[in-house]
């Protein structure tokens, strides 16, 4: 456990130059500690005068100043067998995860709770932040809402600035858990778990493992939130301290659950009955479930749930259609970063073979066999794109039709020259996007700007061939 007073005069070293390790970077020094960053690549993102006072940066590989520090701070997505973190455990230097060290700096009292899953967990999280800010707008006013983790605020950020009794939200990862020692949400939700990042956790075992992390430190007057048709969460839940409750919308889960789902309404075993809100997918009604859940456990009213689920409207990237031509819907599911994801957008929409989906990026170590039996019930084609096409066709071609396109573009225009009406193009890759974008929310963006200008283009284009010539 990261305690402040223990190092105070030590210097720390923060691996990793990323949003989180450079605002863990400036939360030490704002408390007096001076810190190296230290990047394994090359970086001139922001000038070296733009640091904050304190903290000094090496780029371009990890030195021998790592070691002389007094402990290190390890930023999500540094690979845990890496060469400067074995030699850092061999010399006995103490390495946090950055996020143990942000909660080390929150006050007493702060009421947290925490979200992970494979998938979900975006939505999730930022749907509990809008009923907890709901809450305190309409009946605790002096109480504060910050929603922060990997949904895109690091916890450095708002460590300083929250109070006894605020709400925070967390969104963690796997990468964020593999490294924390003590983490102690008051409520801790897990929402799934499906293969994913096995590349970095070196297998599903160290993947789950990582996840139970979540509720390690909880005590019995805690809670979990539970997905009861999980096999993973189900093979968790006899060694949970804290209170117990689980969700499915599945009619078939191993776990007694506290709601169930009829079709229309969220249906509480206290007797609340809720109308999930609308969004696409029964995963969904999944992620609204354990929302509730999370909210009723510190004692939210019912009413104010669904208020929020009544307003609350689909998240950018996820499963979300934003342009219609000629009968054919465009949907941004670029959020999709492995094969379970995949498989939930597919589901979510009618079970016949209209889709174009729009598949590949970076690889993450999982079989694409598991997409046919989907594939044949609800695509057309696969447009392939990125570093693992040839994988994709050897694991899939002789069983369905690909076409190999490349690039994003080019998928784009293969869609739009081959969909007819009624059918839907899908980016749902399935895989991460660092092979040819930033992030996922760059590889999204970019798909939407480029069917929009299609579609402007070929508009422009009718326009032109319908106006009459004249001499």
């Amino acid at each position: 456990m990261f305690k402040p007073e223990k190092f105070k005069g030590k210097k720390a070293c923060v691996l990793g130059f990323g949003r989180s390790g450079l605002q863990a970077a400036a939360l030490l020094a704002r408390h007096g500690f001076e810190v190296l960053i230290s990047e394994d690549h090359s970086s001139s993102r922001i000038p070296l005068a733009d640091l904050p006072s304190g903290i000094e940066l090496e780029t371009g590989g990890h030195s021998g100043r790592v070691f002389a520090c007094g402990f290190i701070v390890k930023s999500p997505g540094i690979f845990p067998k890496s060469a400067v973190l074995k030699e850092a455990r061999k010399r006995k230097i103490p390495v946090f995860s950055e996020l143990e060290v942000a909660l080390a700096f929150v006050a007493k009292g702060v009421c947290i709770l925490a979200v992970s899953g494979t998938n979900g967990k975006t939505t999730t999280t930022t749907l509990l932040g809008e009923i907890l800010k709901e809450y305190c707008r309409q009946l605790a006013p002096a109480r504060r809402v910050f929603v922060a983790g990997n949904i895109g605020t690091p916890v450095s950020v708002v460590a300083d600035e929250l109070k006894a009794k605020d709400f925070l939200v967390i969104e963690v990862s796997s990468y964020q858990l593999e490294d924390s020692t003590f983490l102690r949400p008051k409520v801790a939700c897990l929402l799934n778990i499906t293969p994913d990042h096995l590349d970095h956790h070196g297998g599903m075992k160290n993947y789950v493992k990582a996840k139970a992390r979540l509720f390690k430190n909880q005590r019995a007057n805690d809670f979990v939130v539970l997905n009861g048709g999980d096999a993973y969460c189900v093979q968790l839940a006899p060694g949970l301290k804290g209170e117990l409750q689980a969700f499915s919308a599945q009619p078939n889960h191993a776990l007694k659950t506290d709601v169930f789902f009829d079709g229309d309404e969220i249906i509480f075993s206290q007797g609340d009955r809720l109308r999930p809100p609308k969004l696409q997918g029964i995963h969904n009604v999944e992620n609204a479930m354990a929302a509730a859940l999370c909210a009723l456990a510190v004692r939210v009213p019912a009413a104010v749930i669904q208020h929020v689920f009544n307003r609350f409207e689909p998240m950018e990237h996820r499963i979300e259609p934003f342009a219609y031509h000629h009968g054919v819907v465009y949907v941004n599911d670029s959020k999709a970063t492995n094969l379970d994801s995949t498989i939930i957008a597919l589901k979510s929409f009618e079970r016949t073979p209209h889709i174009w989906l729009i598949l590949g990026g970076r690889d993450k170590g999982a079989s694409y066999e598991v997409l046919l039996p989907y594939l044949k019930d609800y695509c057309k084609g696969v447009l392939s794109i990125g570093e693992c096409m040839d994988k994709i066709e050897r694991e899939l071609h002789d069983s369905f039709p690909i076409m190999r396109c490349g690039t994003l573009d080019k998928a784009v225009d293969y869609a739009l020259a081959h969909a007819q009406k009624g059918d839907i193009v899908l980016l749902s890759p399935a895989c991460a996007s660092f092979d040819q974008f930033a992030d996922f929310e760059q590889r999204g963006r970019v798909f939407k700007k480029l069917v929009h200008e299609r579609i402007k283009s070929q508009r422009i284009g009718k326009e032109i061939k319908q106006t009459p010539q004249t001499n």
